[in-house]
């Protein structure tokens, strides 16, 4: 099987990985560059778990090809708060929007990329925007309630 060296911005930081045409991204942000903020869950695009950031958009890890992502800029959870946590992971946990965890990293990364595209977004865009991450812990609302908190402050950049 051929292998494709690409070359990313993961995490703000210029990357080299050797990948094979298979390779989902996914597994690579995790087994190669030891991001496992970066969640496994359901590996069919289901539940948001695997959710990174694409050029700031939300995309699912789990059912992306690692070559697609070439001279791409990434941003897993671990990328998101460098230099302290972000606007958006403190809302999380002002709110008590995380409780096991497990939806959590995917669940802020669409909440960044929300606020960043919609700095005032009422409860129904929050609701629509993070429909795509399942969340098995809080019941949305504490979640909702931390979006709004953030989007009220601003952008949360």
């Amino acid at each position: 099987m051929t292998e494709h060296n690409i070359q990313l911005a993961l995490n703000g930081k210029s990357r080299k990985v050797v990948v094979k045409p298979n390779d989902l991204l996914l597994n690579v942000l995790r087994e190669n560059f030891g991001f496992t903020g970066t969640k496994y869950g359901c590996g069919i695009g289901e539940c948001g778990a695997c959710t990174v950031l694409i050029d700031g958009k939300p995309v699912l890890s789990c059912l992306i090809l690692a070559v697609t992502v070439d001279g791409r800029e990434i941003t897993t959870i671990e990328g998101l708060g460098e230099g302290g946590l972000d606007p958006v992971q403190e809302a999380f946990l002002e709110h008590s929007a995380v409780q096991c965890g497990f939806c959590s990293p995917g669940m802020i990364l669409a909440a960044k990329s929300l606020v960043n595209e919609n700095p005032a977004p009422s409860e129904e865009e929050i609701r629509d925007y993070l429909r795509g991450n399942l969340c098995r812990c809080t019941g949305y609302n504490s979640i909702v309630q931390a979006v709004k908190a953030v989007a009220g402050k601003g952008s949360g950049r």
